[in-house]
């Protein structure tokens, strides 16, 4: 959005002299007993948005709007400016025989970012622009900083993340992704809503780390006085639901899982983790299928959509292909006709990093995770992992090296995770004591035994399917959005040194 004024008197001031000039003329105006942030409210009854979009049941008519002025044109007795409000950009034309000279002569002070409330008649201008004949206004709040360098707007990506209050302000189509991203969120509702769910909320502060693998964020309770962990999954909580008799439950919320961070990662996160009682990973699967179709009818009203100009479909059926196939289709690597000892070697020669002792199963998913996950552009679920890497799933009856999981990837992005969960209360007590040695040998993102959970599974959960899904890549995906933090308003981001 253009921000044009005729008087350029900023123009030469540096930052520093622009606010001390804006804050002369708050002083100014507080002096005169015209303070520009005492307005408690001011009543509308009309938007930008609705006026441009049905001029004929405006004309003629009186509005009262309000916004920010992004655009001055100063022309004698005469003047134009643009406001946004928030939902549209609209012309204000000010007459200085409607408003009488001093009133528009406080008008000619006005600065670009002032927001103003205003009544007056909506007309066509000779040039064919819908506008308003400014009858009366009001000074709402001042603004004490200056808008980004004139015609350039917000620009540097560091800077908008940091200021996004700004970035909306100066590049008002950044607001279409999060508008998508509430819709979305809707959307996933009405669509597990519809087949029965129930929305759930569980804790954020845990007092034992696990439903996945992942390095925590710990705090200190005062009261308990005890160290506690941000929840980097609600898993076991949900699971607990199922115990204790809810059939289907969802809940969609903030993770935290403190490792790195880049164009898919920021350490806080939303997901969405739902189970359901007597079903497995197949089942998981055609609900992940059929939330992406619907929100993506939703929002883009296609099932074929352009990501990052790749046209990605879809539609069903989506593939379905077990890890071990995966890796041999990409890689030519057999994990199934091969010795251990000769796979590893050959993984290693095509640049897969694997430590010494690298188990059948670890050598399997590292040899995915590095060379496999990149080729996987259109909707793929990868199925059947490695039971070491796979704590809370069920093993397979025909092969107990692999577990009843999946990955769903899209774009070479994994976008959810589910599992025929995990049941059998003594498998899940030596699968805790596994994840609790990898934790005395240092691993941070091992889980900790979580003696409640087990105690829960011996009062019998039912067989449950249970996934989770990122919702922020799934904006990514159904907005077109290159980074994750173009979909988050407030990403994180390292202070700037004083």
């Amino acid at each position: 959005m253009d921000i044009i004024e005729n008087n350029a008197s900023e123009e030469v001031l540096d930052i520093n002299e622009q606010i001390a000039v804006r804050m002369q003329k708050l002083a100014e105006l507080k002096a005169s007993g015209q303070d520009p942030f005492a307005e408690i409210r001011f009543d509308r009854d009309a938007e930008a948005k609705e006026i441009l979009a049905d001029f004929p049941k405006f004309e003629g008519k009186m509005v009262s709007i309000a916004g920010r002025v992004m655009s001055k044109r100063i022309m004698g007795k005469a003047s134009f400016c643009h406001i946004y409000d928030g939902s549209a950009s609209i012309q204000l034309y000010f007459r200085i025989d409607a408003l009488g000279e001093e009133n528009y002569g406080e008008f000619k002070k006005l600065d670009i970012g002032d927001i103003i409330g205003l009544s007056g008649e909506v007309f066509l201008t000779h040039k064919g622009e819908i506008s308003v004949k400014v009858s009366s206004y009001i000074l709402l709040a001042k603004a004490l900083r200056p808008l980004p360098e004139k015609f350039h707007g917000l620009t540097n990506p560091d800077l908008r993340y940091r200021q996004r209050y700004v970035d909306l302000i100066v590049n008002p189509e950044v607001k279409d992704a999060f508008i998508k991203r509430s819709q979305i969120l809707l959307s996933i509702r009405e669509y597990l809503n519809e087949k029965g769910y129930i929305e759930v909320e569980t804790p954020i502060l845990n007092t034992i780390l696990g439903g996945a693998n992942a390095r925590p964020f710990i705090t200190h309770h005062n009261t308990l006085d005890i160290d506690m962990y941000l929840r980097i999954a609600p898993e076991l909580y949900l699971k607990r639901l199922i115990v204790g008799g809810f059939s289907k439950v969802y809940e969609i919320g903030r993770l935290f899982r403190n490792e790195g961070m880049d164009t898919k990662h920021n350490p806080e996160f939303t997901t969405i983790e739902l189970y359901e009682a007597y079903t497995d990973y197949n089942d998981m699967m055609d609900i992940t299928e059929g939330m992406f179709k619907y929100c993506a009818r939703k929002i883009q009203g296609t099932e074929k959509i352009t990501y990052q100009g790749v046209e990605i479909n879809l539609s069903s059926p989506w593939e379905r292909i077990t890890m071990v196939d995966c890796v041999k289709k990409h890689t030519g690597l057999d994990f199934n006709s091969e010795n251990l000892e000769d796979i590893i070697s050959k993984a290693r020669k095509m640049g897969v990093d694997l430590p010494k002792d690298a188990s059948w199963g670890k050598a399997l998913y590292e040899t995915f995770d590095q060379l496999v996950e990149e080729k996987l552009v259109q909707p793929t679920f990868v199925i059947d992992y490695p039971v070491e890497i796979s704590p809370l799933a069920k093993k397979r009856k025909d092969d107990p090296r692999l577990v009843e999981r999946f990955e769903v990837f899209i774009t070479a992005r994994e976008m959810g995770n589910a599992f025929s969960e995990l049941n059998d209360p003594v498998d899940q007590r030596e699968r805790f004591m596994d994840q609790v040695k990898e934790r005395e040998k240092g691993d941070e993102e091992a889980q900790m035994m979580d003696e409640d959970y087990v105690t829960a599974l011996e009062y019998g959960l039912p067989p449950t399917g249970g996934l989770g899904i990122g919702i922020d890549r799934m904006v990514m995906l159904l907005t077109d959005s290159p980074s994750i933090r173009d979909v988050l308003l407030f990403p994180t981001m390292k202070p700037i040194s004083k």
